[in-house]
């Protein structure tokens, strides 16, 4: 099985315990040693850190059957964030031994938490279900599932081969990875339905966006992060035909409503698109 490291938030992060919360309950119910296996042992762990253990009965892909689990969290990002609630998708790498067989695969968990008097708790967990694989895929897909310069989690890999994300959405990865080099967090599943917050239906989960938390090696929500860089593929993401960019950075210029920034995408750069 591979090493793992816990995934702990870094210097700019808004609400770090909201985060650090989602992600401690994902690597509590996805990961175990050998002989530590199923729900019970699951709920043990989920109790230790003081949560609900229904949570576990919530997990779906996230606890599959296993004689042994590891787990990696690739990056927790905000898919909202308010002064009482929050929604934290929890990217992950997941590996499995049944036997002497290790598999690889992964998910992401729209972990949804309330703040109360004594700190952040866990409400809820929306593992992704990105769907079958799709039996043919247009050009454009097939592309950049194979571009290097595109780095896709374990979801948005299966929402690709599913056959239902737009091809506006992969042939502007396609056009971004010409000059950076990009890793996406979300793609369609592992999102919430509506834009966090309100009854206003997100692009995400209609396969019309898609979000890269890191560029060129650079994270967004890093403060050591050049300004710049995120500015310049902000324009070129807008340049490539989105007509809805956010970040952390508030761009002047563009059509109207092209451009925003708000304490949701202080993390990563949102880009959507009308079909």
């Amino acid at each position: 099985m591979p090493g793992t490291t816990p995934w702990r938030p870094g210097p700019g992060e808004a609400e770090p315990a909201a985060k650090l919360r989602a992600v401690q309950v994902v690597e509590a119910i996805g990961a175990w040693p050998e002989g530590h296996g199923g729900a019970a042992a699951a709920r043990s762990r989920v109790a230790a850190l003081g949560l609900p253990t229904a949570l576990v009965d919530q997990a779906g892909p996230l606890a599959p059957a296993a004689d042994q689990a590891a787990l990696q969290v690739v990056f927790a990002q905000y898919g909202g964030i308010l002064s009482r609630s929050a929604s934290v998708l929890v990217v992950c790498r997941q590996w499995t031994r049944r036997g002497g067989e290790v598999a690889s695969g992964g998910t992401t968990v729209d972990v949804r938490l309330s703040r109360g008097a004594h700190g952040w708790t866990v409400d809820a967990l929306r593992p992704a279900h990105p769907g079958p694989p799709a039996r043919a895929l247009p050009a454009d897909t097939r592309a950049a599932l194979s571009d290097a310069r595109i780095t896709l989690p374990p979801a948005a890999v299966a929402d690709l081969r599913g056959g239902r994300v737009h091809s506006s959405v992969t042939r502007a990865m396609r056009a971004l990875a010409r000059s950076h080099r990009i890793e996406v967090s979300v793609v369609r599943s592992g999102h919430p339905l509506d834009v966090f917050g309100t009854d206003r239906p997100s692009d995400h989960p209609r396969g019309r966006a898609f979000d890269v938390w890191r560029i060129d090696g650079h994270a967004v929500v890093d403060p050591s992060t050049s300004r710049s860089l995120i500015e310049r593929f902000m324009r070129d993401a807008a340049a490539a035909g989105s007509y809805n960019v956010g970040g952390p950075v508030l761009l002047t210029g563009g059509g109207p409503g092209q451009f925003f920034s708000d304490a949701t995408h202080h993390d990563h750069v949102h880009i959507g698109f009308r079909a």
